[in-house]
């Protein structure tokens, strides 16, 4: 690792395998603290590569346990976070609406690192149970159409980094990766980033992987539909920047979007919106961010009715039956 760092402050840039091989060698041990921080800390300086990302991908999914569901053609909605915007639980919360709407949903997901709150800490908090067991996810996404995938479950590679990441208290290439490394091996992906180099990043990816895919960027940071402004829409067959206005709804404050400062303060929002008690704002962005992964799992519909059937799913109280559910 001593010889690849000299490289990589040089500029050098990896090969795919070169990648795949350093990642191999930090997540089984053999990398010290302070060599996996200089490691980190070269992405934090320098963009990466679709090569390197590939590489690190292939290295994540090899070492990780065994979780596959896509015989139930699940969708992931989950973004990098590291947006700087402290939101409320968005992403996590269209998963609720889209089960709502009868689509199984497999989400990957972690404690906050670079945020107050992250999916993995509102949903344990709220009741949900993690679990490695992959009948015990299979009876989930039975009973409620939602599964979540806990991140340090699966990927125990991740435990010789998760110190050095806590402590960096940014965002790094891991969470470039956690996206792209969900053990379900999901049908359908909606991922958000939080800049254009790596939803551009990320199309590649997918591409190469043949699958199913929309990637968002709203055009003034957020890693999701923030429906402040515009966001930016890659798929298999589109390539494009949406309005609010597009999408029928309200543009949004930024304010109106804030998670709080706690967890306490999370949840509290996470069940105002699933009781459908929530902003209108609140409400609208989990629509909107809902309505695009729906449309995704069912392209035989317009994304008008995707949207109209995510309000349908969170309004009825479909979507809070699945969160029930879920955390029984």
């Amino acid at each position: 690792m001593k010889e690849l760092l000299q490289q990589l402050t040089s500029h050098y840039r990896l090969t795919k395998d070169e990648a795949k091989n350093a990642m191999l060698a930090i997540g089984n041990g053999t990398v010290n603290a302070a060599q996996v921080a200089a490691f980190i800390s070269v992405y934090m300086m320098r963009s990466i590569t679709v090569a390197e990302l590939q590489g690190f991908r292939e290295a994540l999914l090899e070492m990780c346990l065994d979780a596959d569901l896509s015989e139930y053609n699940p969708i992931d909605i989950v973004g990098t976070g590291g947006d700087g915007k402290d939101t409320f639980n968005i992403s996590t919360l269209s998963c609720f609406v889209v089960a709502g709407a009868g689509i199984k949903v497999a989400k990957h997901g972690n404690y906050a690192v670079s945020s107050s709150c992250g999916s993995s800490n509102v949903v344990e908090y709220l009741g949900y149970k993690f679990t490695n067991d992959k009948s015990a996810l299979r009876k989930q996404i039975e009973e409620s159409n939602f599964c979540m995938l806990h991140a340090p479950l699966f990927h125990p590679a991740l435990k010789n980094v998760a110190p050095v990441r806590k402590e960096i208290g940014m965002r790094t290439i891991y969470n470039m990766l956690g996206p792209l490394v969900n053990p379900a091996l999901p049908t359908y992906h909606m991922l958000g980033t939080f800049n254009m180099d790596l939803a551009r990043l990320y199309g590649y990816i997918h591409q190469s992987l043949n699958s199913k895919f929309t990637i968002i960027h709203a055009l003034d940071g957020y890693d999701e539909i923030s429906l402040t402004g515009g966001v930016k829409v890659i798929s298999n067959h589109i390539d494009r920047v949406l309005e609010p206005d597009d999408l029928g709804l309200h543009i949004c404050k930024p304010e109106e979007l804030s998670g709080g400062k706690t967890v306490e303060d999370a949840a509290k929002i996470f069940i105002e919106v699933l009781e459908n008690k929530g902003t209108r704002a609140q409400k609208e962005v989990v629509i909107a961010n809902a309505g695009m992964a729906i449309s995704l799992a069912k392209p035989d519909i317009s994304l008008f009715d995707a949207i109209a059937t995510a309000r349908e799913s969170l309004e009825s109280g479909d979507a809070y039956a699945c969160f029930k559910k879920a955390v029984k």
